[in-house]
Formats: structure tokens, sequence, C-alpha cells
């Protein structure tokens, strides 16, 4: 029986020291347990998110343990271990097995062009690694090449269990749940498509800005489970005003500055992304202010 993923998982923002390095563990329990009153079901941790693939191994570890230290089995954790080498990321899939992570999730190779065997090898490679399931990292961004066909053949690999689906392609995702027969652990990752990934046949909803809006997001996808189509739609309108604010402001730095005004520093995003300003920023702040957003994470 695979076990199956439900709810909503935020993407967890990695949060760092002033030295833009140094990962700031008080700040990685604070966040875990705000989203933990608000409802989270689990968490996706150093993903892209997570800043993950910029971050060096040792920083990578860290924030995975201190995740597991601050979650303390309360709900689980998918640890996205991809590196820019294969032996990295399978130190990493191995580290996260061995520290508790209920699961592992990995982007396909980047840049260069990869053939649908060498991806299915790729994950091959991976999932031999650990007993733990692991979960395929599906974004245009990295391989555009990843068709539903090539993905429930990469499911046929015995602890391949899901996909994090952070495609537009709504089709694709159907024909994957036909495909897979509904047994495949598909989660949507557009924040700002999730009644319409839900409406697909996804199970959970994983995100960036989930950081900032975890109630309004829990309100949706709790709304789309009862019926309540009309109730998620108008969450889902109102979460994406705030989304295309975020978005105009460089997202990760924008997401992190937006969990800082809820009283959590989290420091700014990896240099060389845009850096807060030392003075603040009064124009986004405006911007999220002005359509209801509050730093309690809601939307009036």
């Amino acid at each position: 029986m695979i076990r199956k993923f439900e709810g909503i998982l935020p993407a967890l923002v990695t949060p760092l020291c002033e030295d833009n390095y140094t990962i700031n563990e008080a700040a990685v329990k604070q966040l875990v347990d705000l989203h933990l009153s608000q409802g989270a079901n689990g968490f996706y941790i150093i993903g892209g998110t997570g800043e993950s693939i910029v971050l060096d191994r040792e920083q990578r570890e860290v924030m995975a343990e201190a995740c597991i230290k601050a979650v303390g089995g309360r709900k689980p954790i998918i640890n996205h271990i991809a590196a820019v080498n294969m032996s990295e990321t399978v130190e990493l899939a191995k580290h996260a097995e061995s520290i508790g992570c209920d699961a592992i999730a990995a982007i396909p190779p980047i840049f260069f062009k990869y053939s649908e065997d060498d991806l299915f090898n790729y994950y091959k490679k991976i999932a031999d690694s650990v007993s733990i399931p692991v979960m395929i990292y599906y974004h245009p961004a990295a391989q555009s090449s990843m068709t539903a066909k090539l993905i429930a053949r990469i499911f046929e690999i015995d602890n391949v269990t899901g996909v994090k689906w952070s495609s537009n392609d709504y089709f694709e995702m159907m024909k994957l749940k036909d495909i897979t027969h509904g047994e495949m652990n598909i989660i949507n990752g557009p924040d700002e498509l999730l009644v319409s990934g839900l409406a697909a046949g996804a199970d959970a909803g994983i995100g960036s800005t989930y950081n900032v809006m975890l109630p309004e997001f829990v309100d949706i996808y709790n709304n789309f489970k009862c019926g309540n189509m009309t109730a998620a739609l108008e969450k889902q309108i109102k979460v994406n005003r705030v989304i295309d604010v975020l978005l105009k402001n460089m997202l990760i730095s924008s997401v992190k500055y937006g969990v800082g005004l809820m009283g959590i520093d989290v420091g700014d995003a990896t240099f060389p992304m845009k850096q807060n300003k030392k003075g603040g920023e009064p124009e986004l702040e405006k911007a999220l202010y002005e359509l209801g957003w509050r730093p309690d994470g809601r939307i009036l």
C-alpha cells in the first residue's frame, strides 16, 4: 500500500542568519510551530522555495536536521535532495533517510538535455539508495520533457510513490492519474492553481506562499473536500491577488520578507537573489496590506 500525503504542506523557506549562510535553527522551530498551529498537514523542505541547489551540502543537512527536531514526529517531512551532481544527490538521500525523513523528492537533472531512459535511470539510482518513498519533482523549468507517460514509467520503480506536479498542464496530470489508476500520490505545485490541481485529481498541495497564507490554503483545501466549490474558488481568487504581488517582487525574497512581517526573522534570500532593503520594503508592505493580508496569514 502506497502512503499518500494529503492536505496542505508548506514548502518551507530556509531561514538564514545575518551572514547569509548559517541556518537559523531557532527560526526553523518558530516557523514549524506556527504552521502546525495553523493546520499544516506536513512539510516539504529544501525544495525550490528552500533554495535547495544553491545551498551547499552542509547547509542542507543542518536544515533537514533542524526540521526533524522542530517537527518532532508530529507531521511528515518530505526532503528535497536533488543536487547538481549525482553523488551528492545520493548522499543527501541517504542522510535524509538516516535522520528520519518520511520521504525524499528530487527534480530531474538540469541544464543538459536528457533522454527518457536517462531520466528513468536517474530516479532508479536515487530509489535504489534508500528504502523510504521517493517523489518525482516535475517542474518544466528543470526538464520540459517529463510527460505523463514517462512519469508513469518511473512510478513502476519500487519505492517511487508520488510526484510534485509544478506544471499548469492539468491535461497531462489527468492522464497521469488515469495511467496509474489513481495509485500515484500526485501533489499540486502551483499555489495559484490549487483549486485546479485538486479538481484534476491532486491529493494535496505544496506551495511557497503557504509560508505567509497557510490558513487560507487550508480553507481552500477543506472547502474543496467538502464540496464547497464556490467558497474554495473565492478563497483562491483572494490568495491569487497576494501571489501576484509576491511574484512581482521576486518570489523567494518577498515570501521571506512576508515571514519577517509575521514576526519570524528568516533572513534574506541567498545572494545574489534580491536582498531586502535595510529600511524595509514599504511598497511591498503597502501592497500586501491594501489587499487585506495580515501577519497572521489571513486575508480580510
